[in-house]
């Protein structure tokens, strides 16, 4: 049983949500990273959904694709996060940690190979943003065969037949984009959420987490009422940008934010 897994399983006995937060690699430095992963599970989070940096995130909003930029001007690799993983693995063995990021430095890697490091680095879940399900098969079989899970996005705009597909497809969990555009973009429609999720569910047996549009604990308490995880980025690569230059304010800052959420989260049980 993966960790992805066993998290949602261990919540559902209690009766709670799972709390997601997103950085990205090597924003800031991968040092920093390695702090912000440690501040992140001590204030409540289950899965640490990690970016890989990419020169052209094209699904992502202003905030986090400077986030993006200024990884890839470092050098950030994904060689360099895989490692990072490794590293956190050696203090954290039960936090789930997922690889949120683009096709072409996986395409890069090779499939296998890249199966396989994610997979020895302590990699639980795979998220491509710009692979079709259609046309991920061979991906799927690479990451099937060492147990990581591959997850992938939903929309509001995602069809009835579209659903059933990625229900052969997916496993872990399945991202719901809460809104039509791209991250940190618009305001939250929870009604609208409501109706998607139900929806949703009429065809897809995992988990669903809620993400894109969830700033706050406010927000975040919202979306706990149907989601079975929420999805938080936006915020919190925004501090790690604020205060680059002062780590402790940093990890003070996101630390504050990702407890006021995880709190939020646990308080709609």
């Amino acid at each position: 049983m993966s960790r992805i897994t066993t998290v949602f399983n261990q919540l559902k006995s209690t009766d709670n949500k799972a709390f997601i937060p997103f950085i990205t690699a090597g924003d800031s430095g991968l040092d920093n990273t390695f702090e912000l992963m440690q501040a992140l599970v001590a204030n409540g989070a289950d899965i640490i959904e990690l970016g890989v940096p990419f020169s052209d995130p094209m699904a992502d909003g202003p905030i986090i694709a400077k986030s993006h930029e200024r990884a890839v001007a470092e050098g950030v690799s994904l060689h360099d996060v895989l490692n990072l993983v490794k590293k956190f693995r050696q203090i954290n063995n039960t936090t789930a940690v997922v690889l949120m990021g683009y096709l072409n430095p996986i395409e890069i890697f090779g499939y296998q190979v890249f199966a396989d490091e994610a997979s020895k680095s302590g990699v639980d879940g795979v998220l491509v943003v710009d692979m079709p399900p259609e046309e991920a098969h061979d991906l799927k079989a690479c990451l099937d065969g060492v147990e990581v899970d591959f997850i992938f996005l939903v929309a509001p705009t995602t069809t009835n037949e579209r659903l059933e597909f990625l229900a052969t497809i997916a496993s872990g969990f399945v991202y719901f984009v809460s809104l039509k555009g791209v991250t940190g973009a618009g305001h939250l429609d929870v009604e609208s959420v409501n109706t998607n999720m139900a929806r949703i569910r009429q065809f897809i047996n995992l988990p669903v987490g809620v993400g894109f549009g969830i700033k706050d604990a406010a927000t975040a308490k919202a979306v706990s009422t149907c989601a079975d995880a929420v999805i938080v980025g936006s915020s919190l690569v925004s501090s790690v940008e604020q205060y680059a230059t002062d780590r402790n304010k940093m990890l003070a800052t996101v630390g504050g934010l990702a407890n006021e959420i995880s709190q939020a989260i646990k308080e709609q049980k």
